[in-house]
């Protein structure tokens, strides 16, 4: 019996490395390997992000986190360049005081929105050469965007109204407890404006973590997707934190035409998510009419384990309303949860493709990742005709 189940759908040139990764002799993940960091480091991958340029070159970013990281001084992120379709990447930067980011390109620039650490500022950059050189974000004026301690992770940016939208949490609290320091909110701001002008950025109130939502089984939301749903409206879609043996949720949140007022109803804002505990994004297809994701889901043997630490087996899903979900394939698999994720996933629609980044923990020559959550690869993945694929289930 194979050590993993990788369907053969996904299988182009997948196990091809790089010569930077060339010192990788056991345990090769699936996928093409964009970056390894052992863990004997301290440092770990995080943050996976993506984005195709014009010219068709496809940029990922990462950070680094760990022990022996300086993610809560001034974090490390990442780049790196593909020019043939993510067959060989090349890093071209690495920026200091940036982390969990995510890539995007508008109006002719290609950016990089998250923190400068840690539970740090609300900060942007921006790259006129395809992501080797970057502004530095210390003023208002260029893109230092919201002062104090705030939390995301690579949420997409969706386009609506005239206004850019990009969810975040508020992470400035009376605790320190992760999960409850935690706030729901949205920024946005007029998409023909300068995004690295602080003033240009609109932000909604914040809604604050609530011990009895799911009658008192609500640990925490975070890393929300602002998405358009299929009313028109904006709405904020989060991960929740839930204890094990409880059916996985997100939270809907509701966000206002001018972008100033979040608000959230626990009696109906609460859906069934599969993989809902973890970092998913969540994209429209308008060929399709459906709205996808990438999702960690449990297996029937893992269903009474804490699910937010259950990272082994990702799935391809989608939903008509954002409410009802279907599970379809499974895309990546290992029957190990304890030191094997596939994660955080990053991905984009290119034509009837999906292509994805994970931040994967997987065997190395180093004797493994830490843990499932400490992840010592990047790796790149496509799904060819993912709409063909789903029905394939």
């Amino acid at each position: 019996m194979n050590l993993f189940r990788i369907p053969l759908f996904i299988v182009c040139g997948l196990l091809t490395l790089t010569a930077s990764n060339a010192q990788i002799s056991a345990g090769t993940p699936p996928g093409i390997v964009v970056n390894h960091i052992g863990k004997e480091t301290g440092r770990y991958i995080g943050s996976p992000s993506l984005c195709v340029l014009p010219d068709g070159a496809y940029i990922a970013s990462h950070d680094e986190f760990g022990p022996r990281s300086s993610e809560y001084r001034s974090a490390q992120t990442l780049v790196f360049e593909s020019k043939d379709k993510g067959a060989t990447w090349t890093k071209i930067a690495q920026i200091d005081g940036q982390f969990w980011s995510n890539l995007f390109f508008h109006h002719g620039a290609l950016y990089l929105m998250g923190t400068n650490k840690h539970h740090g500022n609300l900060i942007i950059r921006q790259s006129r050469d395809g992501g080797r050189s970057w502004t530095t974000p210390y003023l208002k004026s260029n893109g230092l965007i919201l002062e104090g301690e705030y939390h995301t992770a690579p949420m997409p940016m969706v386009i609506h109204n005239g206004r850019i939208w990009r969810a975040v949490e508020y992470a400035t609290a009376s605790t320190s407890d992760w999960g409850k320091r935690y706030s729901a909110m949205m920024v946005s701001a007029p998409v023909d404006t300068d995004l690295l002008q602080a003033d240009s950025w609109r932000k909604t109130n914040f809604l604050p973590f609530d011990s009895t939502y799911l009658n008192g089984n609500f640990r925490a939301w975070l890393e929300g997707n602002a998405v358009v749903d299929p009313h028109g409206n904006m709405v904020d879609i989060l991960r929740v934190d839930i204890p094990a043996g409880t059916s996985e949720q997100a939270a809907i949140v509701q966000i206002s035409k001018d972008g100033t007022t979040a608000s959230f109803d626990p009696e109906t804002g609460f859906v069934p998510f599969p993989g809902g505990s973890k970092k998913f994004t969540i994209r429209y297809d308008a060929k399709s009419k459906k709205y996808w994701t990438l999702t960690n889901v449990l297996s029937p043997e893992n269903k009474d384990r804490h699910p937010a630490g259950v990272r082994n087996r990702l799935a391809l899903c989608h939903s008509k309303d954002l409410r009802k979900w279907t599970v379809g394939p499974i895309i990546l698999e290992h029957p190990d949860v304890e030191k094997h994720g596939f994660q955080y996933i990053d991905w984009l629609f290119e034509g009837d493709d999906i292509i994805f980044l994970s931040r994967t923990a997987y065997e190395d020559a180093e004797g493994g990742a830490n843990n499932n959550h400490d992840a010592n690869f990047l790796t790149f993945h496509r799904i060819p005709d993912f709409r063909k694929t789903a029905g394939k289930k």
